[in-house]
């Protein structure tokens, strides 16, 4: 265990290493540069409304603002790189709301199961009032959040048939490193085990996990389908993932710049909804080329068992009320 620590510590220091040789966001000729390191394939339809963002900016700004992106964790894990934005060494990120509850707590309320009515009602959310003031939380960790991306629901895959809850029992499941998404499992019988969603390929191989959540293109093209034949169709939580940038970056932009990169950010998630729900369609049918049985559980079965994280939640006033105000929401 302290070899690999050692060597997660030498790995971070070489990417902030390079980091440092690479950034600097003003180029000779004036052009404002700023990086973006995520963990996603390119094929990924965010990595794509990612890209998206980038030209738009590039238009919006006459090519005065550019934005350089580094997918599959070529910059690091996504703890890393928000680590990596806290220090301004990388200029932006997308993470799941999942892994930033570990710096901002009032985000575990997204890993609350069932927390959306459908696909419309989250929306509404996101990109209401309660969704810009979410972006905002994190302003005082020098992370601020520029949109979110739909990640659709999630759902559970495993190697053995799941119809209940009761059939989670024993099983080994993968999970983010999100206090919530470790204790929805182990309100649904299952044993929760955070490893990182680049590892998760060979522990699924080598039977280290039966079984993980995800949505539906992260499952397909992350070729999980070949080693795990069941997806549970249970969409259990809805986390979206969103788009950081660092403060430090962020302040030393000009107003107008600022304005155009949040236009440009704005654009990137209403098409990155288009191409997601495209590559859920896929993905489904994919999967299910490939031999794939996709279950369709009752998911009341589901819902009644995480109920005690509603009333766990709602000990919290704030929490209580932002709950009651999602809720209200039509």
């Amino acid at each position: 265990m302290k070899i690999l620590k050692i060597n997660n510590r030498i790995r971070f220091g070489f990417i902030l290493i390079l980091l440092l040789v690479v950034t600097g966001c003003e180029k000779e000729n004036d052009v404002k540069e700023i990086k973006l390191g995520h963990g996603l394939d390119t094929s990924h339809p965010v990595h794509k409304a990612m890209a998206y963002m980038a030209d738009r900016l590039y238009e919006k700004s006459g090519g005065t603002m550019t934005i350089d992106i580094y997918p599959n964790q070529q910059l690091g894990s996504e703890r890393e790189c928000l680590e990596l934005l806290q220090i301004g060494s990388l200029g932006m990120t997308k993470v799941s709301t999942g892994v930033l509850e570990n710096f901002v707590p009032s985000l575990q309320l997204f890993g609350l199961p069932f927390l959306f009515r459908d696909r419309e009602h989250r929306f509404e959310v996101l990109e209401g009032e309660i969704g810009e003031n979410f972006l905002n939380k994190s302003i005082d960790k020098r992370l601020k959040g520029l949109t979110f991306y739909d990640a659709g629901s999630r759902s559970f895959y495993s190697k053995v048939p799941v119809e209940t809850p009761d059939d989670l029992k024993g099983l080994k499941l993968r999970v983010m490193e999100s206090n919530t998404a470790i204790n929805m499992v182990k309100h649904l019988g299952g044993s929760p085990t955070p490893i990182a969603w680049g590892e998760l390929y060979t522990a699924l191989q080598q039977g280290i996990v039966d079984g993980a959540e995800n949505n539906l293109p992260s499952f397909y093209l992350s070729r999980h389908y070949e080693v795990c034949k069941y997806f549970v169709v249970d969409e259990h939580t809805a986390l979206p993932d969103e788009l950081l940038i660092s403060t430090l970056i962020w302040n030393d932009l000009s107003p107008q710049q600022q304005k155009w990169l949040k236009e440009a950010a704005m654009e990137s998630s209403e098409y990155q909804k288009t191409i997601w729900r495209e590559a859920e369609l896929e993905a489904m049918e994919e999967i299910q080329k490939a031999g794939v049985q996709v279950i369709y559980p009752e998911k009341e079965l589901f819902r009644e068992k995480v109920q005690p994280m509603y009333e766990q939640f709602s000990q919290d006033p704030e929490m209580k009320q932002l709950i009651e105000a999602i809720q209200e929401i039509k």
